[in-house]
């Protein structure tokens, strides 16, 4: 028994010190998927030097801050761009009749006046928002008064037509204005007169054009200013076509 133990204890010790052996050879034999430990000595020195000034959060708070006449104006633009093309359309297929093949006459009338709403009110937050924009700066009497603002002056054929683009939303506002008023005021008590103003809706309608066209920052270039494009083409064809057909009514 005694000699028996004493081999049994021999070929297990031996079995572990060659076990531990092969187990440490293995670990220390480098391999295609084995990566190098690297101690903390042998890290490089690395120097992480703040930077000086506001975060990127603080940044874009700032931006914001800053910008967002700049926003406003052009999202106010767009709305009032796209809702003008609505009002024109629709208009005029008060006239043609166009326009009640989509809807009934009252929800016609109730859709058309929403749309002058909504084009009303980004016309006037178009124009207040100038007031806060810093980078183009207007003063109320520039916004009030035409060519008085120097923003892009326009010069065609030699002759300086100052800010002539400008100018154009300027009068553009004042015609919306005294269509809003009559609207309000005159459509049953003088409906001539009422129908008169209301032909200022095609001045107003080239003017934006142009305004938009050559002010406006989305339409320099691109898809926006295609698309504009074939809508002014649109709408010149549906002005056309009432004048002509007003013309042989007469």
């Amino acid at each position: 028994m005694c000699r028996l133990f004493i081999v049994t204890s021999t070929v297990l010790l031996f079995i572990v010190v060659s076990s531990t052996n092969v187990i440490g050879a293995f670990a220390a034999t480098p391999t295609a998927n084995t990566t190098k430990s690297i101690s903390t000595n042998d890290s490089p020195n690395i120097l992480v030097n703040p930077v000086q000034g506001p975060t990127v959060s603080k940044q874009l708070v700032l931006r914001a801050r800053s910008s967002w006449p700049w926003y406003i104006t052009r999202a106010s633009g767009f709305v009032g761009a796209f809702s003008l093309v609505l009002l024109m359309l629709s208009g005029i297929g008060f006239t043609t009749g166009a326009t009640f093949r989509f809807l009934e006459p009252l929800t016609a009338w109730a859709t058309h006046k929403a749309i002058a709403y909504v084009f009303g009110i980004s016309v006037v937050i178009h124009g207040v928002a100038l007031l806060f924009d810093k980078y183009v700066p207007f003063t109320i009497a520039q916004s009030l008064v035409p060519f008085l603002s120097h923003y892009r002056n326009v010069t065609i054929a030699g002759y300086h037509f100052g800010s002539l683009y400008v100018a154009l939303g300027v009068f553009a506002f004042y015609f919306v204005l005294a269509i809003i008023l009559t609207s309000i005021l005159w459509i049953d008590k003088k409906p001539h007169t009422w129908k008169l103003f209301h032909f200022l809706a095609y001045l107003t309608m080239i003017f934006v054009f142009f305004h938009a066209l050559y002010l406006g920052t989305d339409l320099t270039h691109g898809i926006f200013r295609i698309i504009w494009i074939i809508f002014g083409f649109i709408v010149a064809v549906a002005i056309i076509y009432r004048l002509r057909r007003r013309a042989k009514a007469l």
